[in-house]
């Protein structure tokens, strides 16, 4: 496993159930794809130890809501391996401004002065990307290497694992990653991309963040707290 990315940190929780997995000879692969990019002189995104951090940051059975995206950031110091977030410090992208402008309109929460979402992420939101590294200023330059058979195995293992989960699937890619998901076990909900060329045709105004909570309310769970604190810097 240590050799996809130096320093891995994976929750225990995630390492028993996709340890073997990235045995797997199309993961040894991705692997020495990664190294041979690496002595190419190619700057990889996140750094190495923040390649896993979705899954470090949520354990497997503290999750309760999974939002994915499909690849990392690709500016410099943005990308710190949860989907849509950004290092502190760093500008709010435009698709998560929208998010933000979302979840204003639909729980009156202020939006925060930073793109930071660990604090989502300690409360049981999976911020999971379905490519889990990219190159600088090279969006989407690693799909189609690996990482979608290993991010869709996550999928899989959560919906056939636990129940009462909420998907939140925004966007036609991560709609087609989330077929696996059975609707009678989990609350699966759609919407348009938060991206600025989409967002205004149903992202703005589809209500997940509340829709979301009360579901969970209602299978016992506490409800996400969606405001973002000011974060400690991510090491």
């Amino acid at each position: 496993m240590n050799d996809i990315g130096e320093r891995i940190r994976l929750d225990p929780s995630w390492k028993s159930r996709m340890g073997d997995y990235l045995q797997r000879d199309d993961m040894q692969a991705l692997s020495t794809f990664l190294r041979e990019r690496r002595a190419s002189g190619a700057r990889i995104f996140p750094p190495g130890p923040q390649i896993f951090a979705a899954l470090d940051a949520t354990p497997f059975d503290a999750v309760k809501v999974v939002i994915l995206g499909q690849d990392p950031y690709h500016g410099f110091g943005q990308a710190h391996g949860l989907c849509f977030s950004v290092q502190p410090g760093v500008a709010v992208p435009p698709s998560l401004d929208n998010i933000y402008k979302e979840i204003q309109r639909d729980l009156g929460i202020a939006r925060p002065g930073h793109g930071c979402l660990a604090h989502w992420a300690e409360q049981g939101v999976l911020l999971l990307n379905a490519v889990l590294t990219v190159e600088e200023g090279r969006a989407g330059a690693h799909q189609g290497k690996g990482w979608e058979g290993f991010t869709d195995r996550i999928v899989e293992t959560l919906n056939r694992e636990r129940e009462h989960l909420v998907f939140m699937l925004w966007g036609s890619y991560a709609q087609a990653k989330g077929k696996v998901i059975d609707p009678r076990r989990h609350l699966v909900l759609k919407a348009p991309h938060p991206s600025p060329l989409s967002a205004h045709r149903g992202f703005i105004g589809c209500g997940h963040f509340s829709t979301a909570n009360r579901y969970l309310a209602q299978h016992g769970m506490a409800p996400i707290d969606w405001s973002l604190p000011p974060p400690a810097r991510i090491a």
